[in-house]
């Protein structure tokens, strides 16, 4: 959540900051701004609402200035206005701040300056720590790194900062403590970003900043501490995403662009982790844990979101292949509950971004009990990619989507690897080896089948587009399926949806029904077949409109519904990777028919980098 951008170099700062903002713009969208130093003077320009809205107002100024950070917000403490806007500012307009996190003790702290004489104009808590830094250089007569280290040390909560100072024009200092922050390095340019593909126009070349260090970028180096001000050296990462990878490509939309881009990103997720002759399982990420695993008493599922639904699949695939008991915990209640955690557990933790920041706090209490912690994340270098002891990328490319759609089929690809890896190393035989990982390898193939059914997807869409509410129903393997299916409606449609296991309809749901409330039933050839029937035929009989999602081949289910949407068989196990991609396309198309903005949905970001 919130973007930070940030450029010192001998070019001019402020269209890099625009372009970075706009790449960032998914990770907010409440409002913008830009804060820049020239000629001694600093200045800051910021709107409500989206990046362009700032573009436009900058663009009229005519602007050229060597150093400068921005900011798009998604708004904590304060509603979205130009006020609460980043970049926040002292009295005197010589301190300038950006700031992802929150400061959980700010209400203190800002009684404590109010009684110093210090006022405050926004609702924020990133006003109180730029006058914070502000005090210690006027009060101790410290420099910028210093003032900015001891304000720090005072402040509980999380931060990603950067700061500028007009007194040191030749610097920016920036700061991480549970919110992403990345240095780009350039020749005789730097950046800073929360977010690598703010800078993939400008250097392959990154530093990741860990918790609780801190940084002072100058044009030509950097030079980094900790909070505690040690100097430490750190390393420099390549990145691996191209420019092209985060544009549109000629879709209307980016939600589209990465539904459409699923049978490359699958294929993606198991290209070279395929044995198919042995029915075997290769992943480096997992090299010399195999048997530790294989060997866990227990396994723990912890996610949020999307992510927890792949979680949620990925528990019947290990528990009925590998004979492992596993728990699906939500991250956010997992670091609180005081859990049982064991050393002979496994904890796998999901997410998309690897900066999600209840599954990160979650991971290192586990890792603090001695438990082996693995990563499944889809951005490389990510923090939970690094704080993992072991753990598999995903490989999905850059998902810039808020709901995510391509990044949940490869969790379950990589997840469905890691089943099988486990289960070979227990009972699974070498043929039904063979015949999973032969499954897995032709589904690629399958997904574009699906996708080929767009127009038909699209037209049930404008039957149901002013639906109010939805009900998404399945069993087994699909009933985290139907969870997906409803948020993804909700998220983007804004149409109250819920998902249920179709069983239990009749436990109170079933209420809801009449002509009017649609229900989605996922319903493929797999063992629980004949009972989704059932509750199929317990919804017509109340008059409600169903729309199914079922196999090819299946006639029986086409007098029974009101829509049907075909789709390929594949393993029992892997049919969530097929039957949710209908229900991405049912979503996104109900959402463009509604007028709405499917990539930048109301009131979410991209990545949840606060509490």
């Amino acid at each position: 959540m919130c973007g930070i951008v940030g450029y010192i170099g001998n070019d001019n700062s402020i269209p890099i900051l625009l372009e970075g903002l706009k790449r960032l713009e998914y990770r907010g969208y409440d409002s913008a701004g830009i804060s820049y130093i020239k000629d001694g003077i600093g200045e800051v320009i910021k709107r409500q609402g989206k990046v362009s809205a700032l573009t436009e107002a900058v663009e009229r100024e005519n602007i050229s200035a060597p150093i400068g950070i921005g900011h798009t917000r998604w708004a904590t403490h304060g509603v979205p206005n130009e006020i609460n806007a980043h970049p926040h500012y002292n009295r005197e307009k010589s301190l300038f701040l950006i700031h992802n996190g929150i400061i959980e003790n700010y209400l203190s702290i800002k009684a404590g300056l109010v009684k110093e004489g210090y006022e405050f104009f926004t609702d924020t808590d990133t006003e109180v720590l730029v006058n914070l830094i502000d005090r210690y250089i006027k009060k101790k007569n410290l420099s910028l790194f210093q003032a900015v280290r001891y304000a720090l040390n005072e402040v509980e909560g999380t931060y990603g900062i950067a700061v500028l100072s007009i007194a040191e024009p030749d610097k920016i200092v920036v700061a991480k403590n549970g919110s992403p922050l990345v240095i780009g390095i350039g020749d005789q340019e730097n950046f800073i970003a929360s977010d690598v593909n703010a800078l993939v126009s400008h250097t392959k070349q990154v530093v990741y900043l860990e918790d609780n260090e801190m940084a002072v970028i100058y044009k030509d180096r950097f030079v980094a501490k900790t909070i505690s001000d040690e100097r430490i050296e750190k390393e420099i990462h390549e990145i691996t995403v191209d420019a092209d990878e985060i544009t549109k490509g000629g879709f209307p939309h980016f939600m589209l662009k990465e539904i459409m881009e699923q049978p490359e990103s699958v294929r993606n997720s198991m290209r070279g982790r395929l044995i198919l002759d042995e029915g075997l399982i290769k992943l480096g990420g997992l090299l010399g844990y195999e048997q530790r695993i294989a060997n866990s008493n227990r396994i723990i599922i912890s996610a949020c979101g999307t992510s927890w639904h792949a979680a949620l699949v990925a528990e019947y695939m290990i528990e009925e292949f590998c004979g492992i008991p596993v728990e699906v915990e939500y991250a956010s209640e997992f670091r609180y509950r005081h859990p049982v955690i064991r050393k002979d557990d496994t904890i796998i933790f999901i997410s998309q971004s690897g900066e999600t920041l209840d599954t990160l706090a979650a991971l290192k209490e586990a890792k603090r009990r001695g438990a082996l912690v693995m990563g499944v994340c889809n951005v490389v270098g990510s923090s939970i990619a690094r704080a993992s002891e072991t753990g598999v990328y995903i490989h999905a490319g850059p998902e810039i989507g808020v709901a995510s759609t391509k990044a949940f089929t490869s969790q379950l690809i990589v997840m469905a690897l890691i089943t099988v890896l486990i289960a070979r190393n227990r009972q699974m035989s070498q043929i039904e080896g063979v015949e999973l990982t032969k499954a897995i390898s032709e589904l690629p193939e399958k997904i574009q089948e699906i996708l080929e059914l767009n127009d038909q997807i699209e037209k049930i869409a404008e039957v149901y587009k002013n639906a109010s509410n939805f009900l998404y129903l399945g069993r087994g393997y699909n009933f985290p399926v139907a969870l997906e299916g409803a948020l993804k409606l909700k998220e983007i449609s804004y149409i109250h949806a819920e998902g249920y296991p179709a069983a239990e309809m009749k436990h109170g749901p079933i209420a809801l029904i009449d002509d009017n409330m649609p229900a989605v039933f996922v319903a493929p050839n797999d063992p629980t077949y004949e009972k989704i029937i059932s509750n199929i035929m317990e919804v017509k009989a109340r008059n409600g409109k169903v729309i199914a999602i079922a196999c090819n081949g299946d006639s029986k289910i086409d007098d029974m519904v009101d829509h049907v949407i075909k789709i390929p068989t594949t393993h029992r196990m892997l049919t969530p990777i097929l039957t949710v991609i209908p229900l991405q396309l049912l979503a996104y198309h109900i959402a463009v028919k509604k007028g709405l903005n499917v990539d930048q949905p109301r009131n979410l970001a991209k990545s949840v980098t606060v509490e």
